[in-house]
């Protein structure tokens, strides 16, 4: 059993375009998973497509410093990263194998919430899903985003045995923004979802008090004694956020914001525990090199509210999770890849590499004190959760789950 309380906050808005009809063979069916419209010719075609013509194409496209993916959902290889922004490239490697190099962060609480998350599954269904506590979906549900994609995704969602489910719109949803709405034919807008048992948030706020086994490796809480013998409760609060920069046509794609604009200042709850947005924040599980693509304004504002868990989706080659230490080693590193050199690749900018050496410095300090003394800064774990590998249009990124 659990207790729901629900709020709502307003999300940024604009206006609602002109209704374009779509057939069954339309150009909405035919988009893939992300935002950028069908690719065209030899040189546009997704790895998967290129990997089909054989590895001498591949080969010479890994070893090619010009190279530039058709897309900038796309990674671009390593090759042609070193020749782009071999600082940048540097700084990256070595902030993130002092990262992975620091202490799993603990359980605030025991026992403690399994979170399952998924997002990007775009009409197909996962197998053999975890177990756990809540369920969380970041997004893109649905190719079309009509009304009968979604009510399968909400059907199929409803029957898992998670004690709470919670889920958000992406980009692809198209139904559940009121502004692309009408790009869908009156066929595919008829009507509404049918959300049962699933949470459904848009600039909404949840609190959940949720029924908590103890799990292997939980031990018992001073606070709370027996709770090895008997069942205990967890409240969680999360908050739900669909919108993301542009990428994409603003009257078919859902949820979009010019990107550069400030969306999210202000306006995530300082006490919740878990965020859910479909968009990344920028520099992390978001294709970061050479420039990355989730939004800077949400990283601020994830910085500024500190949730335990932070889930989004919509990067699929960025699936994956990591933790994000709030420290002097992340300010050098977001400063770092946010500078601009285009003439000298950033050799020789001095404050490149200033920001080199204090990830450098300031990673290490850090290192130093979880592991020798125990101490751990403030921290999030950030979750890309998309389940579409790449643009492949099949599932294929594992399941990702925490436990908090």
């Amino acid at each position: 059993m659990s207790g729901v309380c629900l709020e709502e906050s307003r999300g940024p808005h604009s206006h609602a375009k002109k209704p374009r009809e779509h057939g069954p063979w339309s150009t909405r069916r035919m988009l893939p998973p992300i935002c950028s419209p069908p690719n065209q010719g030899q040189a546009n075609r997704s790895p998967e497509l290129r990997r089909a013509s054989g590895p001498p194409e591949m080969l010479l496209e890994h070893l090619n410093p010009w190279y530039r993916p058709a897309s900038e959902f796309e990674p671009t290889p390593f090759i042609a990263l070193f020749f782009r922004a071999p600082v940048k490239l540097l700084l990256y490697h070595a902030y993130h194998l002092i990262t992975c190099l620091r202490s799993t962060p603990k359980p605030l609480q025991r026992p403690s919430i399994r979170v399952v998350c998924i997002s990007d599954t775009h009409n197909l269904i996962p197998e053999d899903v975890p177990e756990g506590d809540l369920l969380i979906h970041a997004g893109d549900m649905t190719n079309d985003g009509s009304v009968a994609e979604i009510q399968k995704q909400i059907d199929w969602l409803s029957s898992l045995p998670h004690r709470e489910i919670v889920v958000i719109s992406g980009n692809h949803d198209t139904f559940l923004d009121p502004r692309t709405r009408p790009s869908l034919s009156e066929q595919h807008r008829t009507g509404k979802p049918n959300w049962k048992r699933v949470h459904y948030l848009q600039h909404r706020r949840l609190s959940l008090t949720i029924k908590v086994e103890p799990k292997d490796g939980d031990q018992m809480d001073v606070t709370t004694p027996l709770l090895a013998a008997e069942p205990g409760q967890r409240r969680i609060r999360i908050y739900g956020a669909p919108h993301i920069p542009a990428c994409g046509d603003m009257n078919v794609h859902a949820f979009q914001y010019e990107r550069g604009r400030d969306a999210w200042s202000e306006t995530v709850p300082e006490d919740i525990d878990i965020l859910v947005t479909h968009t990344p924040p920028k520099y992390y599980l978001d294709l970061s090199l050479p420039t990355g693509i989730g939004c800077e304004h949400l990283l601020a504002e994830v910085r500024r509210v500190k949730p335990t868990l932070h889930v989004f989706g919509h990067v699929h080659w960025g699936a994956g999770q990591t933790v994000v230490w709030w420290d002097r080693a992340h300010d050098a590193y977001v400063r770092g890849l946010s500078i601009k050199s285009k003439w000298t690749r950033g050799i020789l900018n001095t404050k490149l590499w200033w920001n080199v050496v204090r990830v450098a410095y300031r990673g290490m300090r850090e290192l130093l004190w979880d592991r020798v003394w125990g101490g751990q800064s403030p921290n999030t774990i950030m979750v890309n959760a998309a389940q579409t590998r790449g643009n492949t249009g099949k599932l294929g990124n594992p399941i990702q789950v925490v436990d908090i």
